[in-house]
């Protein structure tokens, strides 16, 4: 198994429209084949020391294996969504795993 998480600091300035262009990338990268599950999330409500809630949205995606991983970077719907969104967001933050 191979985890892919993905947290995304959108810029302060978005307008409702660029909000609603970058959740609709995410979605879409829900539609690429070489993911097994894909999650899009925002942070819980818990509030402990330890819980980072400063990120604005969550995107996990979990693959049989490493090639399926890399499959996904190249993949036209991912290159589009990095093409479109990135101006979007502020920071991002990438956590790989294996398992």
């Amino acid at each position: 198994m191979f985890v892919h998480a993905v947290y995304f600091w959108l810029r302060p300035d978005l307008t409702d429209a660029e909000q609603a262009q970058f959740v609709a990338g995410l979605e879409r990268l829900k539609t690429i084949k070489s993911a097994e599950q894909c999650y899009v999330g925002v942070p819980a409500a818990t509030d402990r020391p330890v819980i980072e809630r400063s990120y604005s949205y969550a995107l996990v995606l979990v693959f049989t294996d490493e090639a399926q991983h890399d499959a996904y970077q190249v993949d036209p719907v991912h290159q589009q969504f990095v093409a479109e969104c990135k101006p979007l967001w502020a920071s991002v933050r990438i956590f790989d795993s294996i398992g």
